[in-house]
């Protein structure tokens, strides 16, 4: 049978448990302070636009009118919206307008407007489905110079409760991206 005698020095132990402690806190410390300045302290020298710009009801109308009147500033834009097929006379198999219906202010008139698009599953889709697209902003000419928007993504939708739109306002700023 042996016997083991074990002196416990209380003083080294809480001293060993200290250093241990500290050690660990100033790990943690400065691994916080290494995340936090890895992540913060990047240089950026552009700024970062989306890949695709969700356009919403309410500002359709000046995103519309700023597209048209600077449109070398919007080609390459990719954009997502929804509205209805609607097609004139003299349109191809492949092109429709993404349209909404523009309530005038204090008449009951309403005007149709868009963008004109290009797809070629156009045809797949009737006068007055709802949709939504995804594309890009080219040039294109169709009794003038005017955007088109060249189709990646369509979809049909259900008609959606905010299917009006309203006239452009003074709040919109043009900008070479839509926000």
């Amino acid at each position: 049978m042996f016997i083991y005698n074990f002196k416990l020095n209380t003083k080294s132990i809480v001293k060993t448990c200290f250093i241990i402690l500290s050690i660990i806190v100033v790990i943690f410390f400065l691994i916080s302070l290494y995340k936090i300045f890895s992540t913060t302290m990047k240089v950026r020298d552009e700024l970062e636009s989306p890949d695709i710009s969700h356009i919403q009801t309410d500002n359709y109308t000046n995103i519309l009118k700023s597209v048209y009147e600077n449109l070398d500033t919007y080609i390459g834009q990719r954009i997502c919206f929804s509205g209805y097929v609607y097609r004139n006379i003299d349109f191809s198999e492949s092109q429709f307008v993404l349209a909404r219906d523009m309530i005038m202010k204090d008449t009951p008139n309403k005007l149709i407007v868009g963008f004109l698009c290009s797809c070629k599953e156009a045809k797949n889709y009737e006068d007055g489905a709802w949709v939504e697209i995804v594309g890009e902003i080219t040039k294109g000419n169709y009794h003038g110079e005017i955007p088109i928007l060249k189709i990646t993504q369509i979809k049909k939708i259900d008609k959606p409760l905010d299917e009006f739109t309203y006239p452009p306002d003074a709040t919109y700023i043009p900008t070479g991206i839509i926000y």
